[in-house]
């Protein structure tokens, strides 16, 4: 993807005055300054205008405009007010895809705006296409591309023509990035810094408050600070009811029930998967339907439920192929393995593993699943007595697991290690490893 939103500078168009623009048409059109002023103005008005040592007032910039063929909007910015729809179009339909997950159409309906974001220079449009751009990019996997978006909207919404909300909806999108790449106690800091210049703001911003808290939930969790995590979505959860934001409202049951699940209340974890469902389905946003069937799939299976699971799982998988989310789709194959495997059947496990990994690629976001596979296709070679194959799958899910800020994975990885030890009759380093993962308080689920 050409890099062509990462900075805005102001183009020539742009820094021209009005005075340089009403010379620049009047030469043009073939008139001296006393033509242009006719019998309304004196030629040394038009020259005071010209040279920038007198501003017009709007009646007046509108004759003028009128005298030398152009609009308004062009004689006061450089650019036509056409042009500037034309730009605000193009944003407007990037923001719908966005809401729809069509995250390649949003990119690439701001790549198709080259040039003109930067030549109809307007701050508050400039803006909204850097936020776009980099939520359509963070959701691809490109995450550093995203944060070099947001560093320039960062650095544009220092200007005191924006306010506290637009600072915090791009720390709060900086503080997404950083939890996609692991950076966990980053990211709490600021969706916590996002969350205070929202609530300080004194405007309205009870959307952005809830995915605020939504997303710190999600930090909570992955630091295994469950209190804080509840706490949180229900906030989030209470504001979203309050605006109707049936999405939002999705979001959060989904999150909830993550909760509820790593907690052990599974019964719980699917009422609240069941409700997000629900609401997915009303909205017709199957890509998040196929995330909730793969939830579904894992608490069913829980719940003592294979044949429940693996239904789900499949339809799951289907649905999310259909949407074009190859990395999720690689989320549902993974949890499939792990059923096959646990139900005894490794080699089918192990087939599924290596699809899964196939399908989530190199992306940077998905690395706490990239290893959960690296994880399942260890075992499952382990229970074909494939054992050096799966020593190198363990090191390679440790590896992985290393890069995120969950210990817990780590831990999960080091029992494997350890089970591998014992099938080797090494069970000192057996003894060694599994007392490693318990002091890590290992808390690893399906």
């Amino acid at each position: 993807m050409p890099d062509q939103l990462i900075s805005i500078p102001r183009s020539p168009a742009a820094r021209t005055t009005l005075g340089d623009r009403v010379r620049q048409l009047r030469i043009a059109k073939g008139l001296t300054q006393t033509d242009l002023a006719g019998e309304r103005f004196s030629k040394e008005y038009v020259s005071q205008i010209e040279r920038g040592k007198t501003r017009p007032t709007g009646e007046t910039v509108e004759w003028l405009a009128a005298r030398l063929g152009v609009d308004r909007s062009f004689l006061e910015t450089g650019v036509s007010s056409s042009e500037r729809e034309r730009v605000e179009s193009v944003i407007a339909r990037a923001e719908a895809a966005l809401e729809s997950n069509s995250y390649q159409d949003a990119v690439d309906e701001l790549n198709e705006l080259g040039g003109a974001l930067e030549s109809v220079a307007v701050p508050a449009l400039q803006l909204r296409a850097l936020l776009a751009d980099s939520w359509g990019r963070m959701n691809l996997g490109e995450v550093r591309e995203a944060i070099a978006r947001l560093d320039a909207a960062r650095h544009l919404a220092e200007s005191p023509t924006f306010s506290d909300v637009d600072r915090a909806e791009i720390l709060y999108q900086l503080g997404v990035c950083r939890y996609k790449l692991s950076s966990v106690a980053t990211a709490v800091a600021l969706l916590s810094e996002a969350l205070d210049l929202a609530e300080r703001s004194g405007l309205p911003a009870d959307r952005l408050r809830s995915n605020i808290l939504g997303w710190r939930s999600r930090c909570y969790r992955r630091q295994r600070d469950w209190e804080a995590a509840r706490e949180d979505v229900e906030r989030a959860l209470e504001l979203a009811e309050g605006l109707n934001d049936r999405r939002t409202v999705a979001h959060h049951y989904f999150q909830a029930s993550l909760i509820a699940e790593r907690t052990g209340h599974w019964v719980l974890a699917r009422s609240y998967a069941e409700r997000a469902k629900a609401q997915y389905e009303e909205l017709a946003d199957q890509a998040n339907v196929g995330k909730l069937l793969n939830n579904l799939g894992g608490l069913n299976f829980q719940l003592g439920k294979p044949q429940e699971a693996i239904r789900h799982l499949k339809d799951a998988y289907r649905v999310l192929l259909d949407v074009g989310s190859e990395a999720d789709a690689g989320y549902v194959v993974s949890s499939l393995a792990q059923v096959h495997l646990r139900t005894g059947e490794p080699k089918l496990a192990e087939e599924q593993a290596r699809h899964a990994l196939e399908l989530l690629g190199e992306r940077v976001d998905v690395l706490d699943e990239i290893g959960n596979a690296q994880l399942v296709l260890g075992r499952s070679l382990l229970d074909q007595d494939r054992l050096d194959e799966a020593d190198e799958l363990f090191k390679a899910a440790e590896a992985s697991f290393e890069q995120l800020s969950s210990v817990s994975h780590r831990a999960a990885a080091w029992v494997a290690q350890g089970d591998l030890a014992v099938r080797r009759g090494d069970d000192r380093h057996a003894a060694h490893l599994y007392r490693r993962a318990a002091e890590a308080l290992q808390d690893f689920r399906f």
